[in-house]
């Protein structure tokens, strides 16, 4: 059983919570996650069934979207509505002043990450020394925020809620923090939902309850998408029988053979065997004219 199950993960339950009941629901202990939720946070959630779970950590599309609703005028520990308030301050700005700032907070830059984060610093997760009221100097890193617009706005409550599309690592509590500093009033996230996350949206998900119907009526694994769906974005390749054997025993088939002479270096192939199975991710190395496996997905190697 190898697959992808994109769950709409309901706000309260922390990433593993859903891991942990997709495990029971399919009787499986391979079963993993990609992207953490915050617990108040909904939406996208891909579980990695099986095989699949080696896809985790090469997965080519890693981006995300968010809608994202904030509040002016507040701050707090975990820069979201959960956490111990440490300030208010009066709120000047409207709409056209947060569409303003907004549009600084686009493209290339460096963010802070929380304190109430998964961040390890010398080995110890910042949300554990968080919560011992200790505080580490953390070093800013590397996030890509694509586009940033302004959904809807209640000037009289000032709630604003946006739409973000962002790179792998960025936090939307500490865009919404740095957004109310910008405007010197502070703010703090009080609504989350993952709109797209490493290729998939909304619409390739299902619920938790969904989830548990289907597993009831033991029709759940039907919904797993194909390992390979991830990699929409490379090439396919498919082998005859003879390169799936050799291909398979670790044979580093010629890219010239295959009709592949002129790939790019690094160039990333989805290969499928003689019988149309997933079995592999590939690269071109036009150099030494080989095909090399990156990650076997094939189950046990011929």
């Amino acid at each position: 059983m190898d697959g992808i199950l994109c769950i709409d993960k309901p706000e309260g339950f922390t990433s593993f919570d859903v891991v942990a009941k997709i495990r029971g629901m399919l009787g499986t202990r391979k079963v993993g996650h990609a992207g953490t939720l915050d617990p108040m946070a909904t939406g996208v959630l891909p579980l990695f069934v099986g095989t699949a779970t080696k896809a985790c950590d090469i997965l080519p599309v890693q981006d995300k979207r968010y809608t994202a609703t904030l509040r002016l005028g507040v701050s707090t520990d975990t820069q979201d509505i959960t956490g111990t308030v440490l300030n208010r301050r009066p709120v000047k700005a409207g709409a056209a002043q947060v569409m303003e700032k907004v549009a600084l907070f686009t493209g290339a830059q460096k963010q802070l990450p929380p304190m109430y984060s998964a961040v390890r610093v010398n080995g110890q997760r910042l949300y554990d020394l968080a919560r011992k009221g200790v505080e580490v100097a953390r070093k800013p890193r590397a996030i890509t925020v694509y586009a940033i617009s302004l959904l809807g706005a209640d000037e009289n409550d000032h709630t604003y809620t946006i739409d973000v599309a962002c790179s792998k690592g960025a936090y939307i509590r500490t865009l919404c923090h740095d957004l109310g500093e910008a405007l010197g009033c502070g703010a703090v996230l009080t609504a989350l939902r993952r709109t797209a996350a490493c290729g998939f949206s909304l619409d390739d998900c299902i619920t938790l309850s969904a989830a548990q119907d289907l597993a009831d009526q033991g029709i759940l694994r039907n919904r797993l998408l194909p390992v390979s769906s991830v990699f929409t974005s490379y090439s396919p390749l498919r082998l005859d029988a003879k390169q799936t054997k050799m291909f398979g025993d670790g044979v580093r088939l010629s890219l010239a053979r295959l009709g592949l002479h002129n790939a790019e270096p690094g160039a990333s192939f989805t290969v499928f065997g003689s019988d149309g199975a997933f079995i592999a991710i590939a690269t071109a190395d036009p150099a030494s004219d080989n095909l090399i496996s990156k990650k076997w997905f094939g189950g046990a190697r011929p």
